[in-house]
């Protein structure tokens, strides 16, 4: 697969997670055959707890009925009132992927709780695919809480940090 198919992938993705949310839909199956050999099969969910799951199988890869397996699929069904996905300063991932907190291994990460930040700062990197998607802060404020773990994977929607 080539870097533009790659490209066009994941806005393709980014795409269908957005037409879930606007029309309120509760999942969409997509599959797109590039060749013979070579197609993309996407199925994107939303859970009741208005959290997404994005999953993408390849031809010789697992069926694609698997679930995907992670922190937000584990959310219980009744959220505490402690549930960062559910705060007002939450800033979610808009992709699947693993979190990266600084640029490179030993470098200083770009945020620590407490500090502040200006609208466009890099919060965290997630990479999804090989490609490092710099997670930018909505709004200024202060990181009043880092959800996730350096190397951790996360969903759609899987909450980052808390910010305000």
């Amino acid at each position: 697969m080539t870097k533009k198919n790659h490209d066009a992938d994941v806005a393709f993705i980014q795409a269908l997670a957005e037409l879930l949310r606007e029309n309120d839909l509760t999942e969409l199956q997509v599959k797109r055959d590039y060749g013979a050999d070579d197609s993309l099969n996407v199925r994107v969910s939303r859970h009741i707890q208005q959290q997404a799951a994005v999953q993408v199988a390849a031809p010789t890869a697992a069926p694609a009925a698997a679930p995907v397996a992670g922190p937000a699929a584990a959310a219980p069904a009744a959220s505490s009132p402690d549930d960062p996905a559910d705060h007002p300063g939450a800033v979610t991932s808009p992709m699947v992927g693993t979190v990266y907190m600084q640029a490179e291994p030993g470098a200083d990460p770009f945020i620590s709780v407490g500090a502040s930040v200006s609208e466009g700062d890099t919060l965290l990197i997630v990479e999804a695919m090989k490609t490092m998607n710099h997670i930018p802060a909505p709004r200024s404020g202060t990181i009043k809480r880092i959800v996730v773990e350096d190397g951790a994977a996360v969903e759609f929607g899987t909450p980052l940090v808390i910010l305000e």
